[in-house]
């Protein structure tokens, strides 16, 4: 399974995993660039005519853009690690394995002009920079948000119990068989942030860093959730036909599967529970054998345009990594809108990160991630 393709190196870095950027000028595009993506990141106006950014950036640069949608981080780094790719969209769970096996390379900012325009408080983020070296460009940021049926949950439920205890949902109905959880070992960080809420005596202090104890309390919860969940998603249109057909009303989702039912005239809607919520701030990423280098950084610099990040944040329900995208009237999005996708609540998200052994509570005190992947399989199984 590609969940196994886990690189251990992400244990440490040494000196030698951080290298000087490797270009120093752009030139004349090669015709193509060949990207990994999560599904809605980039749109040609096939799903939906008014989103577009692709088809500009073709004429204006006469590179091709092929695209690969992935569903997981790990998928990402099997994809990243199989190589033929220039650039991938990762998330924080995946960007610093990408470091540490030395799959991607440095980036010269130097060569990205709109690079000054990036949200500061982005700019040196630790799940793409590493000794001050920066191996990507932000791309987009969100909360992992619970989305629901509005027939079921006529008021917004307020806490995450609705997809990990056993309950009466408020129709009455059991909501075994009726949720869904994510298909992915970086889920139990979500089970983590729920026991930090409603067990503080297990002394939590990051999802994503937790000691032997703390992480078998989490485990537990989870096999407490598999009676529970329907199916474990990692497809988003998957999932959205499970919320349109299959009867499911509750579960962890991103906002573009929110987005797209609303759109359609199906009763859902969002929340992020009273526990708060993981998120995930994503980063285009080169590969270090890159064959299409240039147009690479020209759509690096692409997708910081403001136009694109802002109708990009209306279309996925993300947020801008340009702040200015939200107010100068480049694209659709507006200061409201950035407010409702949670641009001010950046401090209250706990993002997507590859869990390590060293951690705050000391050398070799949490659980590292080959054994989130393991040990998640084992709950999906069963075991």
């Amino acid at each position: 399974m590609k969940r196994l393709l886990v690189s251990t190196t992400i244990l440490a870095f040494s000196a030698a995993t951080v290298a000087s950027a490797q270009m120093t000028a752009v030139g004349d595009g090669e015709g193509q660039v060949d990207i990994v993506a999560w599904p809605g990141y980039v749109e040609r106006g096939e799903t939906d005519a008014a989103f577009d950014w692709v088809t500009r950036f073709e004429e204006a640069t006469g590179c091709k853009v092929n695209v690969k949608t992935a569903n997981t981080s790990d998928e990402m780094v099997a994809l990243m690690n199989e190589g033929g790719f220039d650039l991938v969209t990762a998330s924080g769970d995946a960007s610093l394995r990408l470091v540490a096996g030395k799959r991607v390379q440095a980036i010269n900012t130097d060569l990205i002009p709109s690079w000054a325009n990036v949200d500061d408080r982005l700019k040196d983020a630790s799940w793409f920079t590493v000794d001050g070296v920066h191996y990507g460009v932000p791309y987009q940021w969100g909360p992992n948000v619970l989305m629901y049926n509005t027939e079921v949950f006529p008021e917004a439920p307020t806490s995450w119990a609705v997809v990990f205890e056993p309950m009466d949902l408020p129709d009455g109905k059991p909501n075994k068989g009726r949720v869904q959880a994510y298909d992915g070992p970086i889920h139990i960080a979500d089970a983590a942030q729920y026991l930090m809420a409603h067990k503080p005596e297990l002394g939590i202090t990051s999802p994503y860093e937790l000691n032997e104890d703390q992480y078998k309390a989490a485990l537990d919860l989870l096999r407490q959730q598999r009676e529970l969940v329907s199916r474990y998603w990692h497809d988003a249109f998957i999932q959205m036909d499970d919320f349109k057909n299959e009867g499911v009303v509750a579960s962890g989702s991103w906002p573009f599967q929110v987005n797209l039912l609303k759109s359609e005239g199906l009763p859902i809607s969002s929340t992020i529970p009273e526990e708060g919520a993981t998120g995930w701030a994503d980063t285009t990423m080169m590969h270090v054998d890159a064959a299409h280098p240039n147009c690479a950084y020209k759509w690096m610099e692409h997708t910081l345009s403001s136009n694109l990040q802002s109708d990009l944040s209306v279309w996925f329900g993300s947020n801008p990594v340009t702040p200015a995208s939200c107010t100068d009237g480049s694209g659709a999005q507006t200061a409201e809108g950035c407010t409702a996708n949670g641009m001010d609540d950046f401090e209250k998200i706990r993002f997507w990160t590859t869990p390590v052994a060293n951690c705050a509570q000391g050398e070799g005190a949490c659980v590292p991630y080959y054994r989130w992947v393991s040990d998640y399989i084992g709950v999906i199984g069963g075991r």
